[in-house]
């Protein structure tokens, strides 16, 4: 199963190479989201507290589960949640 992180936040992003060029994003909002990633439940989206905020609206599209505190490598502790679709049509995990 697959596992989907996501956080919210400024980010750098830039073209690396002079010959074979690369893009790439850097920033502690990508981080964040790979540390979503890397503790996240295969078929689900686990989602920071920031996150939540801006999508928690969103009821119809996607259960939310609290996971309460976790400690999250090189973030101490933080909420976060776990986002399901509700329905296939908006699925976003195959």
């Amino acid at each position: 199963g697959q596992r989907i992180g996501v956080h919210t936040g400024p980010v750098v992003a830039g073209v690396l190479g002079l010959k074979r060029l690369a893009y790439d994003v850097w920033g502690d909002a990508v981080n964040t989201a790979s540390r979503m990633e890397s503790n996240g439940v295969p078929g689900l989206i686990h989602i920071s507290s920031e996150m939540y905020d801006c999508v928690d609206s969103m009821t119809n599209v996607f259960d939310f589960t609290c996971c309460g505190k976790m400690d999250i490598k090189g973030k101490g502790e933080m909420i976060t949640y776990l986002a399901k679709p509700r329905r296939e049509e908006h699925s976003v995990v195959s």
